[in-house]
């Protein structure tokens, strides 16, 4: 069980009117080469079943890794601060400023704004109360995904993450507050999965954040919650769902890229705040600055279906 870990996308970060460069994420994903009955050779990212002989080798797939910069530009009279944003979604971002020396009165000290996806917003022009005088001061920004007025908006009830006609039990969901006791996660849903279970899509959208670096687990929220391996997807509503504790070597998506509803993600794993193998699976939204849960319905042959912990359910 577990609960939503802080997401990566809400980090501080101070900077003195500059930020560092890109930085760059490589995934190392296996492939197999076999041949069939036929002789001809097969390449897959799934292990042959059986005896079948098979070679095998690491790949990497290379990406952006997604992040908020802040750069200056400097003018005559002052010094703009520039965000720039380079996740596939819109990010809620704060600033506040603390003048050292010269910085004119009228120059404001905090602020919010959006960013677009994939863009850049001038947040504040830092002024110099004397022309010729050279100008200092300190600036600090947080920031997460999503636009401050997304709604829950669902054009039909979520499919379960799981293999069609496959049956998983629910260890915790609404309202258990085991270890779902905060905002971001008290509507999530724990599936218990064996690790390597495959992790489908439960709603289309687009990928905008990735980790699969980690293969560990533990119980100290604040230690391990970070370590978790998570897929975020981004939904045409502005909410967002988050599969969490993913098995490390298996996701197969990238930032950027668009999911359909019942897409292969990711195999299940026991990566991060966890105490056994399990999908973490919640949907979030931005809530004016802070992300929060919200209340999921699954499909099901008898209609819509609100899961409860204890009971097993069939994906259809």
């Amino acid at each position: 069980m577990a609960r939503t870990p802080n997401p990566m996308l809400a980090a501080l970060c101070t900077a003195l009117v500059a930020a560092a460069g890109p930085a760059h994420f490589a995934a190392a994903q296996k492939l197999y080469r076999y041949q069939d009955p036929n002789g001809v050779w097969v390449y897959t990212d799934r292990k042959p079943m059986g005896e079948q002989e098979y070679q095998e080798q690491q790949v990497e797939r290379r990406f952006e890794k997604p992040e908020v910069r802040l750069y200056q530009r400097s003018l005559p009279d002052g010094v703009a601060l520039i965000a720039q944003n380079t996740f596939f979604a819109p990010i809620h971002i704060a600033f506040t400023l603390r003048p050292i020396e010269n910085v004119s009165v009228d120059t404001p000290r905090s602020g919010l704004d959006v960013l677009p996806p994939r863009g850049e917003l001038e947040l504040v022009f830092v002024r110099k109360s004397a022309a010729e005088v050279d100008m200092r001061f300190d600036s600090e920004f947080q920031f997460i995904p999503g636009e401050p007025t997304a709604t829950h908006m669902p054009d039909q009830p979520y499919r379960l993450p799981y293999a069609l006609s496959s049956a998983v039990r629910v260890s915790q969901a609404f309202p258990d507050k085991k270890t779902h006791r905060d905002l971001g996660s008290q509507y999530a849903v724990d599936f218990v999965m064996p690790i390597g279970t495959d992790v489908f899509a439960a709603r289309d959208g687009v990928v905008i954040e990735v980790a699969s670096d980690f293969f560990e687990n533990g119980t100290d929220f604040a230690t391990d919650a970070p370590r978790a391996n998570v897929v975020r997807v981004l939904h045409d509503d502005g909410t967002m769902a988050l599969y969490v504790h993913l098995n490390w070597n298996s996701i197969r998506v990238v930032p950027g890229q668009h999911v359909r509803r019942g897409e292969y993600l990711a195999d299940s794993g026991n990566t991060g705040f966890s105490t056994g193998p399990h999908l973490h699976f919640v949907v979030q939204r931005n809530d004016g600055g802070q992300l929060v849960s919200v209340p999921v319905e699954f499909a099901s042959p008898a209609g819509p279906v609100t899961l409860v912990a204890g009971k097993t359910y069939t994906a259809y």
